[in-house]
């Protein structure tokens, strides 16, 4: 599967970067960084909201544009109305950096989200200490121990951990190991197709006061409007707010709160 060969090239990648810098230096470098922000919190406050991703490239579809400017994107985000960042920061596929996740929370106001594929404590302490105010941990990916031990880290480091599942298991699997905001991926991470049944299918397995944010392939604003009536909390939207022409009014149409473009 190509998920798997994702997560073992960041494996390798991982095994480098602890060569060059171990563990316990790491863990010491999140009192260096800006206190985080309160990621869930701003989910709460807009009832509705939109997590707007800093996404240059995808597997699927290589680079999504041609120079993204993502300071001045990050910046229109926040002009829109988002209520969080995401930022991709896996560099082989998805041509992202932590130095991008810096640039963009140094930029705006925005609690930022570390989207990557994270099983180790290390890249947690790693996000925090750039900044992140929040990480993406998939389920799909960590075995349940580990999941829940990395759910806990992030709370004694006073961030958020959006769990992503797919499927019942996964919700079943997150839930468990104490998730309070999961995340939906619309997309099946085995062959990249996209279906947004899915959220629709998982939301009534969801207890009452989880927050639930539907990821992937929401693109209009009768998308977002389903999903709000679904009981969501927030979309996570990437693709189309990168390659739209003004993403601050995408953002708005989206929470329709402009006219619809002709």
């Amino acid at each position: 599967m190509f998920i798997d060969e994702i997560v073992a090239r960041v494996r390798s990648r991982l095994e480098e970067k602890k060569r060059v810098q171990p563990l316990a230096e790491v863990r010491r470098l999140p009192r260096l960084a800006p206190a985080p922000r309160e990621f869930t919190g701003a989910l709460r406050k807009a009832g509705f909201g939109i997590i707007a991703e800093i996404k240059k490239a995808s597997p699927a579809k290589g680079w999504l544009r041609g120079e993204l400017d993502i300071i001045a994107q990050a910046r229109l985000y926040e002009r829109g109305g988002a209520s969080a960042i995401s930022v991709l920061t896996e560099p082989d596929y998805f041509h992202g950096s932590l130095d991008d996740l810096k640039s963009v929370r140094d930029a705006v106001s925005l609690p930022v989200l570390r989207k990557d594929f994270i099983f180790e404590p290390y890249q947690v302490y790693e996000a925090r200490s750039c900044g992140a105010d929040a990480v993406l941990l998939i389920a799909r990916i960590l075995p349940p121990a580990a999941l829940a031990d990395l759910i806990h880290l992030t709370s004694e480091l006073k961030m958020a951990a959006l769990v992503e599942v797919h499927d019942a298991p996964e919700l079943e699997t997150a839930l468990r190991a104490g998730a309070r905001l999961i995340g939906v991926n619309n997309r099946n991470l085995a062959d990249f197709t996209i279906d947004l049944n899915t959220t629709l299918k998982l939301m009534p397995m969801i207890p009452p006061g989880i927050l639930v944010v539907s990821e992937s392939g929401i693109s209009t604003r009768e998308q977002a409007a389903m999903m709000k009536d679904a009981g969501v909390s927030a979309i996570l939207v990437g693709e189309a707010l990168v390659t739209a022409g003004d993403p601050a009014e995408k953002i708005k149409e989206l929470l329709g709160k402009c006219p619809l473009s002709p």
